[in-house]
């Protein structure tokens, strides 16, 4: 009797692991990597092997690498929105004390992997035009969240008298990510947290004096 085990097909799932397991570990890896470098920078093969997935698997799990780009966009948005709502919705601390406790998690997660990672939209930005177009308006909708976010917490601000009462929180809400952006590239160049602190702390005194 013939007892050889046949070959799975290209293309499907192991059958001992769970298709969420495996998609999950996938996009684990591809926000561990986008966060290091650019999305046209990283090859498949090396996000395939951190996440410990053959490579004729991936597409059982997305239809591209394009489609793979969006589902990380997603899943770190997703991320960073529950960063923001620890910190920014945080209803125990005065708000200005939650842009501060921001800025501290950020940099504390930054120092954990040595300055090597930084935020995914700010690494794909630069590089917008050679990616699909879908690409750019994710990229500004994911923007325009945290921003809104940010700007309820000002509003908050302005109510308990932290901030004049005349600020305009929409657009201070989008001045501060597109500095932290560039103050977040900063500390990866410079491998030390004190640009995101130099950032907080003329943020802060512009508040003051808005």
């Amino acid at each position: 009797m013939n007892t050889t085990t046949p070959a799975r097909p290209r293309g499907r799932p192991r059958k001992d692991t769970s298709h969420q397991d495996v998609r999950a570990a996938l996009l684990r890896a591809g926000i561990e990597a986008l966060t290091a470098s650019t999305f046209s920078g990283n090859g498949l093969d090396g996000i395939l092997r951190q996440a410990g997935v053959p490579k004729g698997s991936f597409y059982y799990y997305f239809a591209s690498k394009e489609a793979f780009g969006m589902a990380v966009l997603d899943a770190y948005d997703d991320f960073f929105r529950h960063l923001l709502a620890k910190t920014l919705g945080d209803k125990t601390c005065p708000p200005l004390a939650r842009i501060r406790a921001f800025v501290d998690s950020a940099a504390r997660g930054m120092a954990r992997h040595h300055f090597q990672r930084g935020c995914i939209v700010g690494n794909m930005a630069p590089e917008v035009g050679l990616l699909a177009e879908p690409f750019r308006a994710r990229l500004n909708q994911i923007l325009t969240g945290w921003q809104h976010q940010f700007e309820a917490c000002l509003l908050e601000a302005r109510t308990a008298q932290e901030i004049a009462p005349d600020s305009d929180c929409a657009s201070l809400a989008a001045f501060f990510w597109t500095g932290w952006e560039g103050a977040v590239l900063r500390a990866r160049l410079e491998q030390q947290r004190q640009p995101l602190d130099t950032f907080l702390h003329h943020y802060l005194r512009l508040l003051a004096n808005t």
